[in-house]
């Protein structure tokens, strides 16, 4: 299902429902239609789900970088007059999120990530250097899921886009080297707010013992794995992917 996009001020963002905001952060090449799933069955859950289009592409490329990002996210929290959002975020999203709650832990009352970056991300934005190549770029994409099914022609289309476009595709190397360089691992024992860890077993870009050490590194997190799945669960596994964060939402009463 498409959600309206509203566009308000420099802001572009989709807001379905009502009640305890969650804000959805999608990742690098993640598009919004990515949370399709979660939009729908939380926002007839109690929630007032919102997703921001983040300006991965559109910021100068010297403000192209994590920090910049999480206070794009805090700017927009400030402009929405959110007091305690719960974050949820894949991938770069999920790097954000981090980051984001890091700089403003006042603002965030619980924090959700699959697949994130922050500790360990394998090629995120490298080997493109065939990126003329659709077949390459198609493997690319399906590496991404269990399921190479997952990578449907629209999906791969919009990666070919992407990395065919020399403006986007610095801005995406510049990317990557700001998620190594912007590495959390010092920084999460420190935050004490409840995580909810959410992995795919089989995910090859942040690999299990990523999800593992997330864990042993965060002083109130839990950890779930989601079976025959890659590096976007909340696409691969809706159904499944929406079960546990209910139920980990109402253990955490939030």
């Amino acid at each position: 299902m498409r959600h309206l996009l509203k566009k308000e001020k420099k802001y572009s963002y989709i807001e379905v429902g009502e009640g305890q905001p969650i804000i959805i952060l999608h990742g690098l090449m993640g598009g919004l239609s990515n949370f399709d799933g979660v939009i729908q069955y939380f926002s007839g859950k109690g929630y007032k789900v919102i997703v921001p289009v983040l300006p991965i592409y559109s910021m100068s490329l010297l403000k192209t970088n994590v920090r910049s990002f999480a206070k794009y996210l805090y700017d927009f929290i400030e402009y929405k007059e959110f007091d305690d959002v719960i974050l949820l975020g894949n991938s770069l999203g999920g790097h954000i999120g981090l980051y984001h709650t890091k700089l403003y832990p006042d603002k965030v009352k619980a924090l959700i990530i699959t697949g994130s970056s922050g500790l360990y991300e394998s090629a995120m934005g490298g080997g493109y250097t065939k990126r003329g190549d659709y077949e390459v770029i198609k493997k690319k994409a399906q590496d991404v899921f269990y399921d190479p099914a997952v990578a449907t022609k629209e999906i791969v289309d919009e990666v070919y886009e992407t990395v065919n476009d020399r403006n986007k595709l610095i801005k995406t190397l510049a990317i990557a080297k700001s998620a190594i360089r912007h590495n959390m691992a010092k920084d999460l024992p420190k935050m004490d707010l409840p995580v909810c860890i959410i992995w795919g077993k089989n995910d090859i870009v942040t690999p299990p013992e990523v999800a593992v050490e997330f864990h042993e590194l965060l002083p109130d997190s839990d950890l779930y794995w989601i079976d025959k799945c890659g590096h976007a669960a909340m696409m691969e596994h809706p159904d499944e992917f929406n079960a546990i964060l209910e139920e980990w939402l109402k253990k955490r009463k939030l």
